[in-house]
């Protein structure tokens, strides 16, 4: 057994593992990164990238089937899964090759193979054992079971099956509307398959602000989702779906979309938080040369969150620089038309406190009607004249959120941000009305 030595090691090569292993090699370490399957992790394997491929396919053969309405005659409009399928893969094989030498690039060795903690200070991996000063656990998380509901990859699949399904089904039923259930009942409607979405909370997407919530029932009766809130499934037998409303459903197949739960590494005792591992402020297990990122440590379960965690964790072994990490400082992404995000304070954490709120609809945005995306609204919540959260759903969500994450992050005054001069036609004016509205001097509404 051979014994290598290393300043840095990283378990796990997703985007909290690449990004730690890039910047890490920057500062001039020595790093080793273990990844067991591909190198991408969850996000560009099995998550983010292959949905979102998928997605926009669908979403294109919607807005293909509506050409005629913008004066375009399009022909007969139909789809090829199989081929959706093939670009799905082959956008990731392309992605997985391009940061493989991404990282090697920085002179990170890595190493295709399973790692297991042999000491605070070692990692064994392919008979070898790497001794490194700092380790980084970036092991991510896997599809969580419901009991009584465990997914046998064939008529109840977890979000890792359902992206290997070569032929969509004709009904689908979804439990959970997070992010996941969301976005795989927005890809089959779009398709014009039965979907049936089932969540347990008393509303839909029960994370994001009540008007995000109820704009996106709004959304789904447009679309022909049928959905139960406040409702849970009881029994699935002979692919027959029993629900605690009495309801009884026989879908095609059943995707659990109720969460994912953490991956924890092997060889050594941590201090748990529940599931979890438990983390100081600077991202330390209770041994303090091993740092745990992303999905492990439940602070927030989101690709970007994690790559921001990582960076944080390596400038802190290099530099000493104190961790910058506020959970709801981050902000949230639902893929799909209209697109839903939202960062900082929901109305309901707000509740007892003096603020304010400015809900602009898109609907008066010159822009949107040109674009036919009128659906949707900027929502904005401040305290003290300070941007405390915004909630957004409409085009271009998942770039019009990180305007509020800087104003919030910075702690930016509301006439500060009042100054800068918001392109015309654009969704952004939606951001410059909103504050606006906040003192009721909107220019794109009637007077109240």
């Amino acid at each position: 057994m051979e014994s290598l030595f290393f300043d840095t090691g990283i378990i796990g090569g997703g985007p909290a593992g690449y990004s730690a292993a890039i910047r890490a090699a920057q500062k001039g370490l020595s790093v080793v990164l273990f990844e067991k399957k591909a190198m991408g992790g969850v996000c560009l394997n099995r998550g983010c990238i292959p949905t979102k491929t998928i997605l926009h396919c669908t979403e294109l053969y919607k807005s293909l089937k509506k050409s005629q309405k913008f004066g375009i005659n399009a022909g007969e409009i139909s789809y090829d899964y199989e081929k959706i399928f093939q670009r799905k893969n082959e956008i990731v094989e392309k992605l997985q090759k391009s940061l493989t030498k991404l990282v090697q690039s920085y002179g990170v060795e890595i190493i295709s193979a399973e790692a297991k903690l042999a000491a605070a200070d070692k990692i064994e991996a392919n008979k070898n054992i790497y001794t490194c000063k700092n380790i980084i656990l970036s092991t991510g998380s896997k599809p969580a079971q419901i009991k009584g509901i465990e997914t046998d990859g064939e008529f109840i699949l977890n979000s890792d099956d359902i992206l290997n399904l070569q032929n969509p089904p004709q009904s689908l039923l979804i439990i959970g509307s997070g992010a996941i259930g969301v976005e795989w009942a927005r890809i089959f409607s779009a398709l014009d398959k039965e979907v049936t979405v089932i969540e347990a909370a008393d509303r839909l997407l029960p994370s994001a602000d009540a008007d995000i919530s109820r704009r996106l029932e709004r959304l789904f009766k447009k679309s022909k989702i049928k959905y139960f809130t406040a409702t849970k499934v009881e029994t699935i037998e002979n692919r027959t779906v029993t629900l605690s409303n009495s309801q009884v459903l026989t879908p095609d197949i059943v995707l659990c979309a109720a969460g994912r739960e953490p991956v924890i590494p092997q060889g050594l005792d941590f201090e748990m938080d529940g599931r979890f591992v438990k983390v100081n402020e600077n991202f330390q297990t209770n041994f303090k040369n091993i740092y745990a990122v992303g999905d492990i440590n439940g602070r927030l379960q989101l690709a970007h969150s994690a790559l921001h965690q990582a960076l944080g964790v390596v400038d802190y072994i290099t530099e000493g620089k104190e961790i910058h990490f506020k959970k709801d400082h981050v902000p949230s992404v639902i893929y799909g038309s209209p697109e839903i995000a939202w960062v900082g304070k929901s109305e309901e954490m707000l509740k007892g406190m003096d603020y304010k709120v400015s809900n602009f609809p898109v609907s008066a945005l010159g822009k949107a009607f040109a674009d036919d995306e009128i659906d949707g609204f900027v929502k904005v919540l401040s305290v003290d004249d300070r941007i405390a959260g915004a909630h957004i759903v409409c085009s271009e969500a998942s770039s019009l959120i990180h305007q509020f994450a800087l104003m919030i992050d910075n702690n930016l005054k509301t006439n500060d941000i009042l100054n800068t001069v918001f392109a015309h036609p654009t969704y952004s004016e939606a951001v410059f009305e909103s504050i606006l509205g906040l003192d009721n001097l909107s220019l794109s509404l009637p007077r109240s």
